[in-house]
């Protein structure tokens, strides 16, 4: 058996379970120390991004909206899936933060990469920090984001939302936590171009096949 750490979890085999409009599942038979074969169910994604825009007098803009599998509206980042073939993810960003709140932006960084829940996704969502705000119509597209309701609070306000337990989309209380630490002189963020590691591309590689 390999030293601890060493060992490479090559995959034996692969077969597909589902294969969606989002998202698709498959199980692998990934090697494990001592040569022995585990199932890990996977369930790919497109990846998404999230804004963190933050106005002059230090308010953020969080959307309402309800997500069905928790059956209740959530308090979140405006955000959305990379879903348009070859999409820069600064220009998705972008698109949403026009469509889900009606702001542009002309300053942009990126703050944080969230993985929703690497045990069995490979989704990961970049969080952008979005400064130098103008308001601009919305352009929602569907009954969903037409439903959901814009709001604009004191980040600190949104902080301790999250310390309370009333926000808890991921992507959300990263980026504001985030937020919180670049705009307080605590951390600095990163360029809005940086390189991205762990952005998910095999679900959106089996549209191109």
């Amino acid at each position: 058996m390999s030293e601890p750490g060493s060992h490479e979890f090559s995959v034996a085999s692969s077969r597909d379970i589902h294969i969606g409009r989002v998202v698709g599942l498959r199980v692998d038979e990934v090697v494990m120390p001592g040569g022995s074969t585990a199932s890990r169910e996977v369930v790919e994604h497109l990846g998404a991004v999230a804004v963190c825009a933050v106005d002059d007098d230090g308010a953020v803009t969080l959307v309402h909206q309800y997500r069905h599998p928790l059956g209740d509206r959530l308090w979140e980042l405006p955000a959305g899936l990379l879903d348009q073939p070859g999409e820069d993810p600064l220009e998705a960003a972008r698109r949403e933060l026009v469509e889900e709140a009606g702001v542009e932006a002309a300053r942009w960084d990126t703050l944080v990469e969230i993985a929703a829940s690497p045990g069995f996704t490979d989704e990961v969502v970049r969080v952008f920090l979005a400064r130098d705000l103008t308001r601009v119509d919305r352009h929602a597209h569907g009954d969903e984001e037409a439903d959901l309701v814009v709001h604009s609070v004191p980040l600190t306000q949104a902080v301790g939302m999250v310390l309370s337990g009333e926000i808890v989309n991921g992507a959300t209380v990263g980026g504001l936590l985030a937020a919180q630490a670049v705009l307080t002189g605590v951390a600095e963020p990163r360029p809005a171009d940086a390189p991205w590691r762990h952005r998910p591309t095999r679900f959106a590689s089996r549209g191109q096949r």
